[in-house]
């Protein structure tokens, strides 16, 4: 039987935390032992710190927005000064302005962005040095169905959320050899998004409680790295950007040969997940057969 997750010792940030998934990640997390930084606007992150302490758990408010980097540094400075170390990044705050694209305003597609994808760089870039000296990190980003696969009237959402999955598995990468792991969570729960579109009945099975285990994996010490993980109403399936075997047409190229072959592009069968994106480069010099001593990826510190 596998061990339980023990986070004694360990000191956690968690943004967006105030109601929610981010609630539920962050007294999850209290009630396995870490010291719980519970980052929001408001009232509504002292009341989740109450709510620690009443468990027994150990937490404390940080106030501020993450789309704001000189504030979100001062928190995380904060956070060392008092303790000495930050372990556990779990990046969840965000923000939705839904309106189909030819609707929307430029002005809100940035928003969204910068809440999302430019508060999550904000916060892992102001832990990330910390991590890298203590040669421990878990961060994990929140993604999402809609940047995964889209979703109708989200397309600032959904650009943001994709861009996450993009900076994390290049932070998974970088961080990997300092002792840092990096996943996304895609989570599914009862917001007000989907109420109309899922019954009640339904919508009641997706408590933010029954994605939280999923967190605690990611920021366990056992974790994985660069893992998409999904997970609603208990339910959890992993997520794979992958790529098919594909065609090699060489210097005979042309959009007509593409276009005759495009049932074998698209045949799943014996379909790859590359490890890194100089694996895309590998696989079609060896499918010319002209793969003998590609030049391997530069180690950028």
């Amino acid at each position: 039987m596998t061990a339980q997750i023990d986070l004694t010792g360990r000191v956690a940030i968690v943004t967006g935390a105030g109601g929610g998934l981010g609630r539920a990640h962050a007294l999850l997390l209290a009630s396995r032992g870490a010291q719980v930084i519970v980052n929001d606007l408001g009232d509504a992150a002292d009341a989740v710190v109450e709510e620690i302490r009443a468990a027994g758990g150990e937490g404390r408010a940080a106030k501020c927005s993450v789309a704001d980097a000189g504030a979100v540094q001062a928190m995380a400075d904060a956070v060392l000064a008092d303790f000495g170390r930050i372990d556990i990044l779990v990046n969840n705050a965000g923000i939705l302005r839904d309106k189909s694209f030819g609707k929307m305003a430029l002005d809100d597609f940035r928003l969204v962005v910068d809440v999302h994808l430019m508060g999550a760089a904000n916060c892992t870039k102001a832990v990330w040095n910390a991590m890298r000296a203590q040669n421990y990190g878990r961060i994990v980003m929140t993604t999402s169905c809609s940047g995964l696969y889209g979703n109708f009237g989200q397309a600032n959402y959904a650009a943001a959320k994709m861009g996450l999955v993009g900076l994390m598995q290049t932070l998974g990468i970088e961080g990997e050899k300092h002792g840092i792991r990096v996943n996304c969570l895609a989570p599914t729960g009862a917001t007000r998004m989907m109420e109309g579109i899922l019954p009640p009945e339904q919508l009641s099975q997706f408590k933010p409680e029954l994605v939280s285990p999923a967190v605690l994996a990611l920021v366990a010490e056992g974790a994985p790295n660069r893992a998409i993980l999904s997970a609603g109403a208990g339910s959890f399936e992993l997520v794979h950007i992958a790529m098919t075997q594909g065609i090699a047409l060489g210097e005979d190229a042309t959009a007509e040969a593409i276009l005759a072959h495009w049932n074998t592009l698209a045949n799943r069968k014996d379909a790859m997940v590359p490890q890194t994106g100089f694996d895309q480069a590998q696989h079609e010099l060896a499918k010319l057969g002209l793969l003998h001593n590609a030049a391997q990826a530069c180690d950028v510190t």
